[in-house]
């Protein structure tokens, strides 16, 4: 296929890649094919976060795909947060432009903890889930409060929420 090779002359490539990948993702799952469908759609997921498209997301009729979308297996829960609230009628989060940036940058490990700030697990699930001590989880939420200049977890997330390192809150504002 042209699109998903990248050898369609004249088309804004990751907008039709992403497309392409998403319609994969919605026709797999209607043929019951959960596994593909995952894939597709994690590849249209992983181009969407690179390139900050979102359009083929808010067309196509993608919803449920996404909000059953295993949260646990992609690294993209917060730009499916976005992606859903954006589908739901709520203002896009302020762009880290807006906030003033962070001293230090997010290590990967502090990344992965910071997704699960806004669930408010316990530091034991939040640990269980990535399949680390609840002491390593605390080690990191230490450096994030640091990082992000809080003092409380509701202060973390919502700081991170200002830098756009996640979505905004699905509750009403």
């Amino acid at each position: 296929m042209p699109v998903l090779e990248g050898r369609a002359p004249g088309l804004d490539l990751a907008l039709w890649t992403i497309d392409a990948f998403l319609l994969e993702a919605i026709a797999r799952e209607a043929l019951g094919d959960a596994g593909a469908s995952e894939r597709a759609l994690e590849h249209a997921l992983d181009l969407a976060e690179a390139e900050g498209v979102l359009l083929p997301f808010l067309l196509h009729p993608a919803r449920d795909l996404l909000e059953r979308h295993p949260r646990h297996r992609t690294a993209h829960a917060s730009l499916i947060s976005e992606i859903l609230n954006l589908l739901a009628g709520q203002e896009p989060a302020p762009r880290a432009s807006e906030a003033t940036p962070l001293r230090e940058p997010l290590t990967e490990s502090e990344t992965r903890i910071l997704r699960y700030l806004p669930t408010n697990l316990p530091v034991q699930e939040i640990a269980g889930e990535l399949y680390l001590s609840a002491n390593t989880v605390k080690f990191h939420i230490r450096h994030l409060f640091a990082k992000l200049g809080a003092h409380q977890r509701s202060e973390a997330v919502e700081r991170a929420r200002a830098l756009g390192l996640l979505a905004p809150s699905s509750r009403g504002r």
